[in-house]
């Protein structure tokens, strides 16, 4: 995709990258909240008594911001007790929390990252959507750091990388699932964002609603065996049902990710509409106003919402069935929305956010078909008839390209496809095209028996990268390929691993 160019800096981040001082817990660089002076970023705008049932006030993760133009942090990975919603439990975390600091950087940013495993399991770090390259020692999530080992994680985002929510996490081969659910995940921000929204909209109260799901076993986390439909305790930030405030007519940016390993949501806010303005980390063409949102494993939402009547509602998922072979989730309470204080004017929200690349007249290098299906019992699950082998190069594309990929998925349950290293353009969904103004993604939702066609421009970066479902159970048992982006001119063959 052509992204448009965002500036990277500003007096204001400027100023507030001065101010980090203390460490984050096991790590290096202070922690700040991001918003410019004057903006109530993670905090309420007006204190009021907590409603009877509800849970403490949403906090926001700690932040890790980049100071000219570099973030330089590490990651402690270690098993320990810590909070998890209302319990004490143990947990995989990340410097000593279930939820870790968000990290913010801006597009032309370099990252220096150093992860350090004082874990069991061997493990690794996936910077999921950021548009860097594939090859160590950036984004490659073929490499293993074992127990007692540290690794040093470098990446350079392109000037005109897009702004919006990403997230990072571990991609251990067959091991993503459990430490995913274990606590390894993040939110990570690409800054600039509200630079596409009108002047009167850039100091707006921002929030991350970070969502992750765990099970119980005694007095840890579950990760093994890990049954996707059992029982689950929902938590935004790690929280339970914290209390989020809004004022009358006030406007808000929500940035909604989906973090855990395995389920989906299918959000509601009872009288307060979604408007998206950015999803899996693009700004969109036209903003889309939305009563209910299916984020499926992986998935993100930039969303504006506005205060109603006063009042107190909930930010709740509905029911979802991914199909007779999937899972049922119920309808869960996540966060208590309380409007109160002083009506605000409803602002004009945005129509539009910037250029966008489409698609949908690309000249065609190549196309190339995803076929998802699995076995009867749901134990085993297969690209084109094939689990994952990371020896094995599945597919090759040549940069410069533009290519069309038929994703269909011949399973009796929903499946979430994410592709590494390039976001694509979705032209169609079972049959029905999609907007392309709203139509770049990381990750898309395939129903049962259904089909999605995508097309992909591989930009800047070769090396070999992976496709998969993101539902983590079923890429740990098998639903992953191995994709190798070649230079112009070069004639690769692909491999075959035993």
């Amino acid at each position: 995709m052509n992204w448009p160019t965002t500036p990277r800096t500003s007096p204001t981040r400027i100023a507030a990258g001065l101010l980090l001082a203390a460490l984050w817990l096991a790590g290096c660089t202070g922690t700040v909240p991001s918003g410019p002076p004057g903006a109530l970023h993670g905090r309420m705008a007006e204190d009021r008594p907590t409603p009877a049932g509800a849970g403490p006030r949403l906090q926001d993760p700690p932040e890790v911001a980049s100071r000219h133009g570099v973030l330089r942090t590490t990651i402690v990975v270690e098993r320990r007790k810590v909070r998890v919603g209302n319990r004490q439990l143990y947990a995989t975390t990340y410097n000593g929390a279930y939820m870790p600091p968000t990290l913010r950087v801006w597009p032309g940013d370099r990252i220096d990252l150093t992860m350090t495993n004082n874990a069991d399991k061997y493990t690794n770090l996936h910077t999921h959507g950021l548009f860097v390259s594939p090859r160590a020692p950036s984004d490659d999530i073929f490499l293993s750091i074992k127990y007692g080992q540290s690794y040093h994680y470098a990446y350079r985002l392109p000037r005109n990388h897009p702004t919006g929510t990403f997230w990072y996490h571990s991609h251990a081969d067959m091991l993503s699932a459990p430490q995913v659910a274990g606590g390894e995940s993040g939110i990570l921000v690409v800054e600039g964002l509200k630079r596409h929204l009108p002047a009167s909209l850039r100091h707006i109260t921002e929030h991350t609603i970070a969502l992750k799901d765990f099970q119980v076993a005694g007095d840890a986390i579950k990760t093994h065996p890990l049954s996707i439909g059992a029982a689950t305790h929902r938590t935004v930030n790690g929280q339970q049902n914290p209390v989020i405030r809004i004022r009358p007519g006030e406007t808000q940016l929500w940035r909604l990710a989906n973090i855990g390993a395995n389920i989906y949501y299918k959000l509601h806010l009872p009288g307060i509409r979604f408007h998206v303005i950015a999803q899996d980390g693009v700004p969109v063409g036209r903003v889309h106003a939305e009563d209910t949102l299916l984020v499926p494993a992986a998935a993100r939402f930039d969303v504006l919402v506005q205060g109603g009547s006063p009042g107190t509602t909930a930010l709740e998922t509905l029911p979802y069935n991914t199909g007779p072979a999937g899972n049922q989730f119920p309808r869960a309470g996540l966060a208590t929305v309380v409007t109160s204080g002083t009506p605000m004017t409803r602002a004009a929200l945005p129509t539009g956010l910037g250029p966008y690349e489409d698609l949908s007249h690309a000249t065609i290098a190549d196309r190339k078909t995803v076929v998802f299906t699995e076995n009867k019992a749901g134990t085993v699950f297969y690209i084109n008839g094939r689990t994952y082998d990371p020896n094995r190069t599945d597919f090759v594309s040549r940069l410069g390209t533009v290519e069309e990929w038929t994703v269909r998925n011949d399973s009796d349950e929903d499946h979430s496809f994410h592709l590494h290293t390039n976001h694509f353009q979705l032209m169609s969904a079972d049959g029905k095209a999609h907007d392309p103004a709203q139509g770049v993604f990381d990750t898309v939702n395939v129903r049962k028996r259904g089909a999605i066609v995508v097309r992909i421009h591989f930009r800047d970066f070769t090396g070999r990268t992976v496709f998969h479902c993101h539902i983590l159970n079923h890429e740990d048992m098998g639903m992953m390929g191995v994709l190798d982006i070649v230079p112009p001119g070069a004639r690769p063959r692909a491999t075959h691993g035993g």
